[in-house]
């Protein structure tokens, strides 16, 4: 494993990965209502609200799938798509292929990476073109070989989402990426649930990806809230994507479980200070916690203690505060002799016995 996600991007390298700090991706998806304006807006929105980069989608209805109302091709599943046929939910959904090079160049000049989830081969000659920095791979697509040989042959770094994948589809994945030129893949955990519940989330299989794959890790969370995606930083995630909007009253494909944007603000805040807060291990005492040292035990004189006599439990105790020896010594100082007179509560020390 390379050990970060390195991004070329306009102003610099930008590493990702541990050691980093936590690559935030805000998703544009469909929430542009296939305004232009809005698009702007939305990137905009997520700049002041801190994240790194934002990401779009490329496809058009007729790249996923035909015009066709037959069964098979209405969704079923019980949300907000509930049956639209697929090409007319891609039609509200796709963001134009005439707006992105002037998004991704508006984008960068409000400091944000902005890349893309190509959805077939021609998607990845025109991101090409617009010379991204990186692609995603949504988690419907990783089984896609073809697109994913396509996508590793452009040299760059990917970050796959694992969804319904299992662990044979993810190890083929990554190895069809590397073996076409990716540098690096990083696999973002994913529960393909619109919105997804608490519930559902399985935080823990992140460590799992990282050990068994060894690989840079992180979360696309479809979930509304902080929780879930607070919580896979503390468990290992150095990526973490999430839906964004303006305002999920004014709808679209994926508003139900997008941020708004002081959400999205209070996220990067808090995974900020999430990682701060973790940090990496020590086990040495920090420069402000040196002045509690003294509310350690140690070793003190309970009693006055003439010189020549013998210490014992009588007249020596292990107490507050921690000027005197260490209590593991206590056995040790137990019928030693004081070379001199001692007061009541004076820090035992070395030099004071025989």
């Amino acid at each position: 494993m390379t050990d970060c996600l390195e991004i070329i991007t306009p102003t610099g390298l930008r590493k990702v990965g541990p050691g980093q700090e936590v690559f935030i991706v805000a998703e544009m998806s469909g929430n542009h209502n296939q305004s232009l304006e809005c698009a702007k807006q939305i990137i905009e929105a997520a700049a002041e609200a801190g994240v790194d980069a934002i990401k779009l989608q490329t496809y058009t209805p007729d790249t996923l799938t035909i015009d066709c109302d037959k069964d098979y091709f209405k969704v079923k599943t019980n949300n907000s798509w509930k049956g639209e046929t697929l090409y007319s939910l891609y039609q509200k959904a796709f963001t134009p292929w005439e707006w992105q090079a002037e998004l991704k160049a508006y984008g960068e000049a409000k400091g944000l990476i902005v890349f893309s989830t190509p959805f077939d081969e021609t998607a990845v000659d025109f991101l090409e073109e617009l010379k991204v920095p990186l692609y995603k791979v949504a988690s419907f697509e990783i089984g896609d070989l073809e697109l994913l040989a396509k996508i590793g042959q452009t040299k760059k770094p990917v970050i796959i989402s694992r969804g319904l994948a299992s662990v044979e589809e993810i190890n083929e994945a990554i190895n069809t990426l590397k073996d076409n030129g990716a540098p690096t893949v990083a696999i973002l955990h994913c529960i393909s649930a619109y919105p997804a519940n608490p519930e559902q989330m399985n935080l823990a299989t992140i460590p799992d990806l990282k050990q068994k794959f060894n690989e840079i890790v992180g979360l696309s969370d479809h979930g509304l809230g902080l929780v879930a995606s607070l919580t896979s930083i503390a468990l290992g995630a150095t990526i973490i994507e999430k839906h964004f909007t303006l305002n999920r009253a004014d709808g679209g494909p994926d508003a139900a479980f997008s941020l708004e944007p002081q959400e999205m603000k209070e996220l990067v805040t808090a995974i900020r200070q999430a990682t701060k807060a973790i940090g990496s291990p020590t086990y040495e005492i920090g420069k402000i916690e040196e002045e509690n040292l003294v509310f350690k035990r140690s070793i003190f004189t309970i009693a006055k203690i003439e010189k020549g006599e013998k210490l014992t439990r009588q007249n020596i105790r292990c107490i507050r505060p921690g000027y005197g020896l260490a209590p593991k010594h206590l056995n040790k100082v137990l019928d030693m002799e004081a070379v001199c007179q001692i007061d009541r509560g004076v820090p035992l020390d070395w030099k004071l016995l025989k």
